[in-house]
């Protein structure tokens, strides 16, 4: 077991665990986050997708032992109900998730995504969330609500 401080979502966090536990699980068991999903658990659904240093990150491959110092950011360090972050409320008024499983993934990668391009195709935005899994079929909404994200973030 281990000492490691992190930033998580803007506050310090030690948590004492084994460097070798991945990230979400010190998100979700030790820091009750419940953003990042467990899905595959091999880093192929992005559902577990976090920021690292602004990367979207899969957080289930990640060991804790080495992060130390890392500024993380979860779906729920982007905003809060009373005030969404741009990409979160053009999720919720494009309506684009349907079980939601894979919606904390699409709206984080898409975070990153629109950092890089401020103004992208809809083959932007396809290509940037191609790794990340959805078997509900809200892909045109998702798709919607990253343009308009675009636009509220101009």
């Amino acid at each position: 077991m281990e000492k490691i401080t992190l930033q998580v979502n803007g506050t310090l966090k030690t948590v004492e665990v084994d460097p070798e536990t991945p990230l979400l699980y010190v998100l979700r068991d030790n820091l009750e986050l419940k953003g990042p999903k467990f899905g595959c658990g091999k880093g192929q659904c992005g559902t577990c997708t976090v920021l690292i240093g602004g990367e979207a990150s899969r957080s289930c491959q990640i060991p804790i032992g080495r992060l130390s110092g890392a500024n993380i950011v979860t779906l729920e360090g982007l905003g809060t109900s009373a005030k969404p972050s741009p990409v979160q409320e053009a999720f919720i008024i494009e309506q684009a998730a349907q079980c939601g499983y894979c919606i904390n993934g699409m709206v984080v990668t898409a975070t990153a995504f629109l950092k890089q391009n401020k103004n992208p195709t809809d083959e932007q935005i396809k290509a940037a969330l191609a790794e990340n899994l959805c078997r509900c079929g809200t892909h045109s909404r998702i798709v919607s609500a990253v343009k308009r994200a675009a636009k509220m973030m101009a």
